[in-house]
């Protein structure tokens, strides 16, 4: 399968297997019932390069504060000390603060989810700290848009797959899957991302991935190859 691009049929294949394996995931874990779709904002910054369990303890400290909204956020002086526990508080502290006054300024969600997707990408990828996984994790996310998160576990994934080789290239892996994924269809994107999440954490790990009880090892080059290997050194 090297280097094969995944089709319609492929892709479902992967996403169903998958959910098989760990069932429907229900993401994206909020916290606030209130406001779950501005927690999944603040999530997104948050969880960059940072552990979840750390975003859940930054984001329980900010509902003690008080409402998860964006005005509140920018009220707090102490902001950087409020998210010490996701990481490098001031530089998150920062891009937050870019992103709920962008927030603000654009009427919130009600003016914000008329927008097409297109428009709402240039938008994100525009603002201080949004990167691509980012911008793609809040589309999804917050404004169910279709999206392709292309992040380290995806890539990990699809190229021991076969799915993408060489030099790890955001954009062109997401094109690559939504361009075989169904259009229109945000559940189907969002029940993928978390999949191949609980996939890379329990199966197909960085180092030593468990192909033997991998649902994908006889589709997998990697796990194809490994299971071959440990049949051949008995």
């Amino acid at each position: 399968m090297a280097n094969d691009e995944p089709s319609a049929s492929t892709l479902r294949e992967f996403h169903d297997r998958l959910r098989a394996a760990y069932g429907p995931q229900h993401w994206w874990p909020v916290q606030d019932a209130d406001n779950p779709r501005f927690e999944i904002l603040v999530g997104a910054v948050l969880t960059q390069h940072t552990a979840w369990t750390n975003v859940e303890m930054a984001i329980a400290t900010l509902l003690e504060a008080g409402p998860l909204q964006a005005q509140a956020l920018l009220a707090h002086e102490d902001l950087p000390q409020l998210i010490r526990r996701a990481g490098p508080h001031n530089i998150k502290a920062k891009r937050l603060r870019a992103l709920c006054t962008w927030f603000v300024e654009q009427g919130g969600f009600d003016t914000l989810q008329k927008r097409d997707s297109a428009t709402l990408r240039r938008e994100l990828l525009a603002l201080h700290g949004i990167g691509h996984e980012t911008a793609d994790v809040i589309l999804l996310y917050a404004f169910q848009r279709p999206a392709f998160v292309a992040d380290a576990y995806a890539f990990r994934i699809m190229e021991r797959y076969g799915w993408t080789s060489g030099t790890r290239n955001y954009e062109r892996l997401r094109r690559r899957i939504e361009q075989a994924g169904p259009a229109g269809d945000a559940a189907f994107y969002d029940e993928l991302h978390a999949l191949i999440v609980a996939h890379a954490k329990q199966r197909c790990h960085k180092r030593k991935p468990d192909c033997e009880h991998c649902v994908l090892h006889d589709r997998c080059d990697h796990g194809r190859a490994t299971i071959a290997g440990a049949e051949r050194a008995v």
